[in-house]
């Protein structure tokens, strides 16, 4: 009995410690799974993210790594909070946004102001221009005026010329001056024919006074200017109205400029036209546009443009380089839309903008073809194609469009999308287009 008593003991509490071995087990079982849990959801969430390059946000990779264009690490892309996305859109992280200094702006009316650039020179007034000549056929004695570019005032004593012939019609003016009371037709004739001669009263009357007929006459100058050329030396025998010197008054000049054809169409007489002079630099000038030629040269395609201006200081001088700049108001055009040049892809044919997606935090962009009126400077006007509100790429606009080639989707140079070819047997990553395996095979020599 006693030993039955002890084995029931025994058995009793191999029973119990099986049970708290069992029972710790469950236990260890069940908060290992607990714990096996997260590592389980971590794996997945790593799996669940995607990585790209912020260069080349086309890149799609399951697992971070290196970008295989470029080499640069891959970044988590963010996932968008838009529930729908135009396939066709270009969709960028913000990373890769900012790397591309892409810029947007709000399309808004504008005044439309025409900056129109023109280049040309400094001439003289044509108006202004005397050209000294000889009145009397002779011989010249003494040039006063020895140089070009010499300034000489109206009145001032140029050459002295001797003219046989002018010694004879002072002999007839003494003769007829003896019997002008009797004849004084005659009397008048002779002196009519110094004038003609172009002496003044005083001269004829000096010489009735003194009797004596001069054997030389003094060519005066009849303007203000300076000499442009000098075209006689003395001792040259002259006929009468040979030129002798060239004199030009530079108080006023004309600034002629050259006009494009195309430019044409926004200069109007009477326009204001600021101009600036190489020879003159920090110095502004303006003047008013006076005359636009009718005809374009052929050799050149351009009309000339006159400008005049005041020169009492003498600073502007013929042949001088200008460049000058016209702000012409475009009235006909002030209910469209202004948008900046860099805006604008312009193929030749089509003119391409991106436009921001609304609804989205994300830069999210589209292609869309506008038609654009007349360049501003540096803006354009828009005719058709956008609407006042909407927000456009005004920077890194290529970059956009780079990425927009490298997904496949419509881009400036492919507006129906689709992958295109960089290099003969280049695969952009995602491609699953076959190889060619002839193209493969080594050349036989």
């Amino acid at each position: 009995m006693k030993k039955i008593k002890i084995f029931s003991n025994k058995y009793v509490m191999y029973s119990l410690l099986l049970i708290v071995g069992i029972f710790i087990g469950w236990l260890s079982f069940h908060s290992s799974q607990k714990n096996e849990k997260k590592p389980d959801q971590l794996t997945e969430t790593v799996k669940s993210t995607i990585w790209t390059c912020a260069m080349h946000p086309q890149i799609r990779m399951p697992e971070p790594g290196k970008c295989p264009i470029c080499g640069m690490d891959l970044i988590p892309l963010a996932q968008s909070s838009t529930t729908s996305i135009d396939p066709d859109a270009v969709h960028l992280s913000k990373e890769a946004a900012q790397l591309a200094n892409v810029l947007t702006s709000v399309v808004s009316k504008q005044k439309p102001v025409k900056e129109v650039s023109l280049y040309g020179k400094v001439q003289a007034d044509e108006r202004l221009l005397q050209s000294q000549v000889a009145h009397v056929p002779g011989r010249i004695e003494r040039l006063a005026v020895n140089f070009t570019g010499e300034p000489v005032v109206k009145g001032q004593v140029l050459a002295q010329i001797y003219s046989p012939e002018l010694i004879t019609a002072q002999q007839e003016l003494l003769e007829a001056s003896k019997t002008k009371q009797s004849q004084p037709a005659f009397y008048e004739a002779a002196k009519e024919k110094l004038r003609q001669w172009k002496l003044t009263d005083t001269q004829i009357s000096t010489i009735e006074e003194s009797g004596i007929a001069q054997n030389t006459v003094e060519v005066v100058s009849n303007t203000n200017g300076v000499v442009t050329a000098r075209r006689v030396n003395t001792g040259d025998y002259v006929s009468q109205g040979t030129v002798l010197f060239d004199i030009a008054d530079l108080s006023k000049v004309w600034v002629m400029f050259d006009a494009y054809e195309s430019d044409l169409q926004f200069l109007n007489k009477g326009e204001k036209v600021s101009f600036t002079l190489q020879a003159l630099p920090g110095n502004n000038y303006t003047g008013n546009i006076v005359f636009i030629d009718p005809v374009i040269d052929p050799v050149t395609r351009v009309a000339k443009v006159r400008v005049e201006t005041g020169n009492q200081s003498g600073k502007l001088k013929p042949e001088m380089f200008a460049t000058g700049i016209v702000y012409s108001t475009l009235n006909e055009y002030r209910d469209n839309q202004v948008i900046p040049k860099s805006a604008v892809l312009w193929t030749g044919k089509r003119s391409v903008v991106y436009v921001k997606q609304p609804g989205t935090d994300e830069p999210v962009f589209k292609i869309r073809e506008i038609e654009i009126g007349p360049m501003l400077g540096e803006s354009y006007v828009v005719m058709n194609g956008l609407s006042e509100g909407e927000e456009i790429v005004t920077s890194g606009t290529f970059s956009v469009d780079a990425a927009a080639q490298l997904e496949g989707k419509p881009s400036m140079m492919n507006p129906g999308g689709g992958k295109t070819s960089t290099m003969p047997g280049m695969d952009m990553p995602g491609d699953s287009k076959p190889k060619n395996e002839q193209s493969m095979l080594p050349l036989r020599k």
